[in-house]
C-alpha cells in the first residue's frame, strides 16, 4: 500500500529520470525566442523547471479524479529542495532533499524515507527531450495560445509506434513554465492532466517552507534503502528484449518495507516515458502471486511470475508495453539488453 501510494509520485525517477534534461539558456531576446522551433521549447521549459525557484498550485485530474496540490521547488547551487503538498483529502506530502525523499501519509499515520534521483522533480507527466526522441515521438505545435492571462507556446509530442502515450504542453512565453500539461492516449483522449491555477517565481524561498504541517512524531517509519546493484552480482536481471527506442537506464536493489529480501528495481526507457519493473523473490508458502494487467493512477502496470521470481512492471505507457517488458525480463549475466523488436523508425 505504501509502496504504491509512493510510486504515483516517484514512478517518474528514471524520468528525473532527468539526467537527460537539456542545459540551454531559458531566457532568451524576445526575436529568437518568437522564432523557436518546438523541440527548443521543450528545453526551456526543462530548463526552467530545475533551475529556477517556484511556488504553484495546480489540480492533477486523473482517471476522473481530480486533487489539488502545491509545489514548492527551490535551486541554491547544486542543491534541490522540494515539497509536494495535497490541498485535498488526507492531506499527503512529499519532501524531497537531495537524493532523499519522505512521504507523509496522516491517513495511515505512516511515513516512508527513500532515495531517489537526485535530479528528478516530484511534478510528473512532463516530458524531456534526448537526442533520439525524434525517433519514436514526432514533435509539433508552437503555436500561440492564451492561458491564466499569459501567452503561452503549445506543443505536442505525437508517438510513432504504440508502445507509447502522447504529450500535449502549454509552455508560457516569458519564463517557460508549464503551465497546463497532457498525457494522451493515441485516439488523442486525455488520461492524466495538470494544470496551474497561480505559480510565481520567488528569488528567495526560506527554509520554513520545506516543512511538513503535521506532527510526526507518533506515526510509523519506514526505510526503504537503495543501492545500485554490482556487476559483480550471481544473478543480474535483464529485459532479453525491449519496445524500439527503449533501453535500460538504472538498475538497483531496494530494501522495502515488509520484504526479507532486497527487491531488484530496473528503469527503462525511451527518453521521455518510462517503466519500472520490481523482481521480489516469492516464498513457497506464500499467498498466490498476482499475475495480468492492473491500473496504478494513471500508469499500466502488469504482473508475472519468472524463475520462482514476482515480475510486476509499471509506467505511464500502454499496457501492451509493460506486459511485453515484464515477460522479457530475466536473470542472467550474458543478457543482451537493447535488442528491440524492431529497428527504431527513421526521421521523416
Amino acid at each position: 500500500m505504501v509502496r504504491d501510494a509512493s510510486s504515483i509520485v516517484t514512478r517518474r525517477q528514471s524520468r528525473g529520470h532527468s539526467a537527460r534534461l537539456a542545459a540551454v539558456a531559458m531566457l532568451l531576446t524576445v526575436g529568437v525566442a518568437l522564432g523557436a522551433e518546438p523541440k527548443e521549447w521543450l528545453e526551456r521549459m526543462n530548463h526552467a523547471l530545475t533551475t529556477r525557484n517556484y511556488i504553484g498550485v495546480f489540480t492533477h485530474n486523473q482517471g476522473g479524479r481530480v486533487e489539488t496540490l502545491r509545489i514548492i521547488h527551490r535551486v541554491r547551487g547544486r542543491d534541490v529542495s522540494e515539497r509536494l503538498l495535497s490541498l485535498d483529502g488526507a492531506g499527503r506530502e512529499f519532501i524531497r532533499e537531495g537524493d532523499e525523499l519522505v512521504c507523509y501519509f496522516p491517513d495511515k499515520k505512516t511515513v516512508l524515507v527513500e532515495r531517489r534521483a537526485p535530479d528528478g522533480p516530484l511534478l510528473g507527466a512532463l516530458p524531456t527531450i534526448g537526442d533520439d526522441s525524434a525517433l519514436v515521438y514526432e514533435i509539433r505545435g508552437g503555436q500561440r495560445e492564451r492561458l491564466l492571462n499569459r501567452t503561452t507556446r503549445v506543443v505536442t509530442l505525437h508517438p510513432r509506434d504504440q508502445f507509447r502515450y502522447g504529450y500535449k504542453l502549454w509552455i508560457d512565453e516569458e519564463t517557460a513554465m508549464p503551465l497546463k500539461t497532457q498525457l494522451c492516449d493515441k485516439t488523442g483522449e486525455v488520461i492524466e492532466q495538470i494544470v496551474f491555477s497561480t505559480i510565481d517565481l520567488p528569488e528567495r524561498i526560506p527554509d520554513s517552507m520545506f516543512k511538513p504541517q503535521m506532527d510526526a512524531s507518533t506515526y510509523r517509519w519506514l526505510r526503504a534503502e537503495r543501492q545500485v546493484a554490482s556487476n559483480a552480482t550471481p544473478a543480474l536481471w535483464e529485459a532479453m528484449r525491449l519496445p524500439p527506442g527503449f533501453r535500460m537506464a538504472n538498475r538497483s536493489a531496494q530494501a522495502l518495507p515488509g520484504s526479507s529480501e532486497p527487491v531488484a528495481h530496473l528503469v527503462f526507457t525511451d527518453g521521455i516515458a518510462s517503466v519500472s519493473v520490481f523482481v521480489e523473490p516469492r516464498k513457497p508458502d506464500s499467498a498466490p502471486p498476482q499475475v495480468g494487467p492492473a491500473r496504478v493512477g494513471s500508469s499500466s502496470a502488469f504482473s508475472t511470475v519468472i524463475d520462482g521470481h514476482q515480475v510486476t512492471a509499471v509506467g505511464e505507457v500502454p499496457p501492451n508495453t509493460v506486459e511485453l517488458i515484464a515477460k522479457q525480463v530475466k536473470a542472467s549475466k550474458t543478457a543482451t539488453q537493447g535488442l528491440g523488436l524492431a529497428p527504431p523508425p527513421q526521421r521523416k
